[in-house]
């Protein structure tokens, strides 16, 4: 299980604004809202890759990908100021620039996938998802990984397997081991792929022989939390053909993936060669804007909405649309995409270099502009999530946001709003070098 924040007490601090602003924080959002950081940071501004502390100090975030196209971009916070002036509502009346904003949104998508649902959330989004698969198959089964998170509903709680909730894990849903090939020879994957698959198809029938079916495939393509697998040749291929083959859907959740975030494509499935039944999408929509979305088929819509009134105050508003558009419109113009293209592979060798000089780091992990460095004992192989939380810590106080991921918690979890500069990534490099070497 990943745990990558904790509760922090006022007196485990030492500055005295920190404590008067925990205090403050127990008083009002209670004791057990999690925080980054021994020493947690009060953000007060930033821009492009930068958030800036209320003492001044600047920090670069490697972390976040709310602000996907870079912190308080004023082409996005323009787009909104300028719609708040003149409308927000939701999507019960007509609106021109909510349907020029999911036209450009699935314009991204292939077919069948030619509609969108609006949320306000990721969390919204998959438990949408849930909804229409559920009703969709006339089945309740759920799959999802053993060390996965998709949202805070009742129904998402309950197929939660990477952190603590307080309901019990749902009958009704199993969770998949997802294999990683990491270090593996091609005759061992292909091994590994074997028996994964077969995990697969026990899972499947355990579902069917307790009489919940299969509804639903719910999976993040990178396997974030899971700590950036790198998966067998062949695995999500057979994993999506044995749920289809038992009647379920297929659900990507591109929360963390999509949005150009692997660099290789728009979305994370694309990676994968498939097209799932329903894409969700959150945090990067509206770059700080609450927004989520459910991208469906106009089949699997028509059906759902014959059957349900289902709409949402919120969502779909003509400012969310509005924040939606400008980031889309910032993606393109800046080509972010393409500049992850590059600076992927500069972070990339980076990492190489660093796993080439200290035998602690055992493999270099992930994609695009979301990658980390995994931490083992040299001696055991034994996963080192101190190293790997200490590291997370001198960075920090070096001035260089990043955090952590994997059951183990000895994943380096380096995630940065897509605007990232060449600049920007060599400033990581060196800080991270002087915090892995400096341990």
């Amino acid at each position: 299980m990943s745990i990558t924040n904790r509760s922090v007490t006022p007196a485990s601090v030492g500055s005295p604004r920190t404590r008067e602003l925990l205090e403050r924080r127990a008083r009002t959002l209670g004791r057990h809202s999690p925080l980054f950081y021994d020493e947690p940071i009060e953000l007060v501004a930033g821009s492009g890759a930068w958030v800036e502390d209320s003492a001044g100090r600047r920090y670069l975030d490697g972390y976040n990908n709310v602000p996907h196209v870079g912190h308080a971009h004023p082409v996005v916070a323009d787009a909104v100021v300028t719609q708040m002036h003149r409308l927000a509502l939701h999507t019960r009346y007509l609106n021109e620039h909510v349907l020029d904003y999911a036209e450009q949104l699935l314009a991204t998508f292939e077919e069948p996938l030619d509609r969108v649902a609006f949320t306000n959330s990721g969390s919204e989004a998959n438990e949408l998802a849930l909804r229409i698969a559920w009703q969709h198959t006339g089945s309740r089964g759920v799959l999802v990984s053993d060390c996965s998170y998709h949202g805070t509903t009742y129904s998402l709680a309950r197929v939660t397997t990477g952190l603590v909730t307080g309901e019990s894990f749902a009958d009704h849903a199993r969770a998949l081991r997802i294999p990683d090939a990491t270090g593996m020879s091609a005759e061992q994957s292909a091994e590994l792929l074997v028996t994964s698959l077969r995990e697969v198809d026990e899972a499947i029938t355990s579902l069917q022989e307790a009489g919940h079916g299969v509804a639903v495939l719910l999976v993040d393509p990178l396997f974030s939390s899971e700590g950036l697998n790198t998966l067998p040749p062949g695995y999500v291929t057979g994993l999506v053909q044995r749920v289809r083959a038992a009647g379920g859907l297929v659900v990507s959740d591109e929360v963390q993936s999509g949005f150009g975030r692997t660099a290789e494509s728009m979305w994370g499935y694309q990676n994968h060669g498939i097209v799932p039944d329903m894409v969700t999408m959150g945090k990067p929509m509206g770059n700080g804007h609450p927004l989520g979305g459910t991208v469906l088929s106009d089949a699997l819509l028509e059906e759902f909405g014959s059957r349900n009134m289902y709409f949402n105050t919120f969502a779909g508003n003509p400012v969310s649309a509005a924040a939606g558009r400008a980031v889309l419109q910032v993606m393109r113009d800046e080509k972010l995409v393409e500049r992850a293209v590059d600076l992927s592979e500069v972070v990339g060798a980076g990492f190489r270099e660093l796993q080439r000089v200290d035998p602690r780091v055992s493999a270099v992990r992930g994609r695009g502009l979301y990658q980390g460095l995994e931490f083992t004992d040299p001696g055991t192989g034994a996963p080192d999530a101190d190293t790997a939380r200490t590291v997370v810590e001198a960075m920090r106080n070096d001035g260089v946001l990043i955090s952590r991921i994997g059951r183990n918690g000895n994943v380096l979890k380096i995630r940065p709003p897509l605007a990232i500069t060449e600049d920007d990534v060599q400033v990581l490099l060196e800080k991270l070098t002087t915090a892995v070497t400096a341990r």
